[in-house]
């Protein structure tokens, strides 16, 4: 058979041959997940430009301020941990980080006390955001445990008061066979290192979570968003009904005819 007797048509070519938007389906993990991403989050998702207007309250601020406050945590916390105790009990500059440490605690739960109640009251969990508000309650009960086993690593009176009444109340509720306060080696290597790394997934997941589904609105945007709406289109009608009255008014009374933004702009004195 010659090249030209085996060549299809230039129509029967164009059908047969696979468009490149059609690609087979991934027959692997790796490639289901890929796709699944490239599908779900976009980077016009991932990196934003622009949100909605009701983001400008300030309750949607306090969601920003908790991971400005868990930031300066683990950037205080690396340099306490590599110096130890002994530096941060007897150095000025320990004294320092030691203090940042602390008052960027007190306010990551202050922020995210304020974040999860303003949550709350807007029913966060809607428009299929469920997900998103348990990793956040998540995040907080994971914290809970975390800040209990930064006050034991103070190496302090406080820390050893603390630690021997946590140790009866974990007792009493069955943890203490798996997990003593009052082992200073378990306790520093839970506190560094293992509840960070849960804290950090967690809020990884929820960041993620929170670009998948956009921020919650308010329960009464989408009121507010129509009303807005049917004002824009209704004002046009409203002043052109007004300025057809105008010019009714003048030409019944003889009158130049004078425009309504005119008008009001001359306090309705003619010359």
């Amino acid at each position: 058979m010659s090249a030209e007797q085996g060549a299809l048509p230039a129509g029967r070519a164009g059908q047969d041959a696979v468009p490149a938007g059609d690609a087979e389906p991934p027959t692997s993990w790796i490639g289901r997940i890929r796709r699944r991403l490239e599908d779900d989050l976009p980077y016009e998702k991932l990196l934003p430009e622009t949100q909605p207007a009701y983001v400008a309250s300030w309750i949607y601020v306090f969601g920003v301020l908790t991971l400005a406050a868990l930031g300066m945590i683990v950037v205080s916390g690396i340099v306490l941990a590599f110096e130890g105790p002994s530096w941060y009990h007897t150095s000025n500059v320990g004294h320092w980080f030691n203090s940042l440490h602390f008052w960027s605690v007190q306010l990551f739960f202050v922020f995210m006390l304020v974040h999860l109640v303003g949550k709350f009251s807007m029913a966060a969990w809607r428009g299929h955001r469920a997900r998103t508000w348990i990793t956040g309650m998540l995040a907080f009960l994971v914290s809970i445990v975390t800040g209990l086993t930064g006050y034991v690593l103070q190496t302090n009176f406080d820390s050893q008061w603390i630690s021997f009444e946590a140790k009866d109340g974990l007792n009493a509720a069955g943890v203490g066979a798996w997990f003593n306060v009052a082992n200073l080696g378990q306790v520093a290597l839970v506190h560094v290192f293992l509840l960070p790394l849960i804290i950090g997934v967690i809020v990884a997941v929820h960041v993620v979570l929170v670009r998948l589904h956009g921020v919650v609105p308010p329960i009464d945007a989408a009121a507010v968003e129509q009303g807005r709406a049917a004002a824009s289109v209704t004002a046009p009608a409203t002043a052109e009904a007004a300025e057809r009255g105008a010019r009714h008014d003048q030409t019944a009374s003889g009158g130049d005819v004078m425009p309504v933004h005119e008008h009001e702009r001359t306090g309705g004195r003619h010359a």
